[in-house]
């Protein structure tokens, strides 16, 4: 049953595996053919929008504005294509978690220490610090610096697998049981809707900590 249970995130299934194209659908998307956006398109540009503003209101200017939007966008498509049945889902596994933020994590710790080496000395110790606390202080603002990727990827995993993990031993165990299963299944669809709202909080949440750690360069 273990092994059954967590079968669904293995990403080999033979010698010619697609399960990582499901990273790159993305590229595949159909474009708009008609001058006046759908309601979809709608949406998602008044989200995208939103998001931008809230991203200056942190950083103060827009320049990695399409680079956080891009990777909730991304992010987004992942965990909710994850979601639909046959579909590998890329962001349960940590070696994707944890490349993405790992790379936004090593570029914005380049681009500080090389552009603006001053200020990151100052987030080393936060003002007030009494003077014997300081170096126990650059201590623990270095070690949590650098568990900040770890955090990034562990909670974007965990928050994807949990849920598919539930949904999978609701459904192994009523399996044999269908009028069982027949009433579960509003169980189910609320559990869909759940996942879907896990879908976007997580990357949210997800670009959100980038937007904030990239707000101390």
């Amino acid at each position: 049953m273990m092994l059954n249970l967590f079968s669904m995130f293995d990403p080999s299934t033979g010698l010619l595996s697609l399960n990582w194209f499901s990273m790159f659908m993305f590229m595949f998307l159909p474009t708009p053919f008609w001058m006046t956006p759908s309601k979809l398109t709608s949406i998602l540009m008044n989200t995208y929008m939103k998001i931008t503003k809230e991203i200056i209101m942190h950083i103060k200017t827009g320049k990695p504005s399409i680079l956080l939007v891009s990777m909730f966008s991304y992010l987004l498509m992942i965990n909710v294509m994850g979601l639909m049945p046959y579909v590998f889902t890329a962001s349960a596994h940590l070696c994707v978690s944890l490349t993405i933020a790992l790379t936004m994590w090593m570029s914005l710790m380049m681009y500080g220490w090389l552009y603006s080496t001053n200020n990151m000395f100052t987030h080393l110790v936060p003002m007030g610090t009494p003077a014997p606390l300081m170096p126990f202080m650059v201590l623990i603002e270095s070690i949590s610096n650098l568990i900040r990727p770890g955090s990034l990827a562990v909670r974007l995993t965990a928050n994807m697998i949990a849920g598919h993990l539930l949904m999978s031993l609701l459904g192994n165990n009523l399996i044999s049981n269908f009028p069982l299963m027949l009433i579960m299944m509003w169980l189910f669809m609320g559990l869909m809707v759940f996942e879907l709202a896990v879908a976007f909080i997580q990357s949210y949440v997800f670009m959100t900590l980038s937007t904030l750690y990239s707000s101390e360069i």
